[in-house]
């Protein structure tokens, strides 16, 4: 059986609330959901897109991490707090994953803190 390995982005939540930013199990990797905070202030910015691109740049990051790619993105869920926000973060989701094209899903619903308007999970890959 693979060798399960725990991605950590150091993160505040994660300990906290018992999760991994990615979980690599096999050929498979599991991005838990993730928020579009600014990586080097900790805050959320208020546009909506600017957060996505934040979102997709530190899934990015941790599939990196585990050995994978974004090209390796087979589903995707993607949570927004207004469905007026689709067509506002369409630019980014069609920049990351045009070329990809994984299963997705979109959802509106609340999400833990206020100021947060977008949370991406992503499942990867990369078997033969």
């Amino acid at each position: 059986m693979a060798e399960r390995r725990l991605i950590s982005s150091g993160g505040p939540y994660e300990a906290r609330l018992g999760y991994s930013r990615a979980v690599v199990q096999g050929d498979w990797c599991f991005v838990a959901g993730t928020t579009g905070a600014d990586l080097a202030t900790g805050r959320f910015p208020s546009s909506v897109l600017e957060q996505a691109q934040n979102t997709l740049a530190s899934i990015d990051r941790a599939l990196s991490e585990a050995g994978f790619a974004l090209s390796d993105v087979v589903r995707a869920r993607y949570i927004i707090t207004n469905s007026a926000y689709m067509d506002e973060i369409a630019p980014a989701l069609a920049q990351v994953f045009g070329a990809i094209r994984p299963a997705a899903t979109m959802i509106i619903a609340d999400l833990v803190n206020p100021e947060m308007k977008v949370e991406i999970e992503v499942t990867a890959f990369r078997g033969g």
